[in-house]
């Protein structure tokens, strides 16, 4: 991983950066930012493996579907001041891609909360925008796929790519490529040299 790459593009299209070695200390920074806010997270097994809900845990308000499923939680987190995710794939050339099956996670990057925070490990990083979405749809989607136990080609395939299937329970729904922060939302990319998450 070039952060210094990284850093140059992201903020040239308006993304604030930060750099850790490790999730812990990622997840460290995070505790300092959002202490006593109204924060939700995104699905991500990023998340999970840097186990950052329980970092979070009594340091603000948290709401996180992935511990209290239901549609009441998905309103809930639509009322959060921050919105903390990953990623599915990031370009060095400053772009973000995510794919999403409900919308929840695609739509609270780019509309909603005042700060949205991507924690970004190094395996999710590729040199340009089109490797980028390439990743996110025959790596991460297929991947997300099979952990979720869908009925797709892809996860029947062990996760191995995507076959842009018609299948009712398809997770490749939206797929959003922002190349800029939207008005009004303060955006930060947290970079984390390990390999974390799809």
């Amino acid at each position: 991983m070039n952060y210094d790459i990284l850093k140059k593009n992201f903020e040239k299209h308006g993304f604030h950066t930060a750099y850790f070695e490790t999730g812990e200390e990622a997840a460290s920074y995070i505790k300092e930012m959002v202490k006593g806010k109204a924060v939700a997270l995104g699905g991500s097994v990023t998340l999970q493996e840097i186990k950052l809900n329980e970092v979070l845990d009594g340091e603000c308000a948290l709401t996180w579907h992935w511990l209290e499923p239901g549609a009441e939680t998905l309103k809930k987190a639509k009322q959060a001041e921050v919105y903390i995710c990953s990623a599915n794939g990031v370009s060095e050339t400053g772009e973000i891609v995510n794919i999403d099956g409900t919308g929840n996670r695609v739509s609270m990057t780019i509309y909603g909360p005042q700060k949205v925070y991507y924690l970004v490990g190094r395996n999710k990083i590729s040199p340009d925008m089109h490797s980028a979405l390439m990743r996110a749809k025959n790596v991460a989607a297929p991947k997300n796929a099979l952990r979720l136990n869908r009925k797709t080609p892809c996860a029947a395939n062990g996760g191995d790519r995507c076959y842009d299937c018609d299948s009712p329970e398809r997770i490749c729904r939206a797929t959003v490529i922002q190349d800029r922060p939207c008005n009004g939302v303060e955006a930060e990319v947290v970079f984390i040299n390990e390999d974390l998450g799809y």
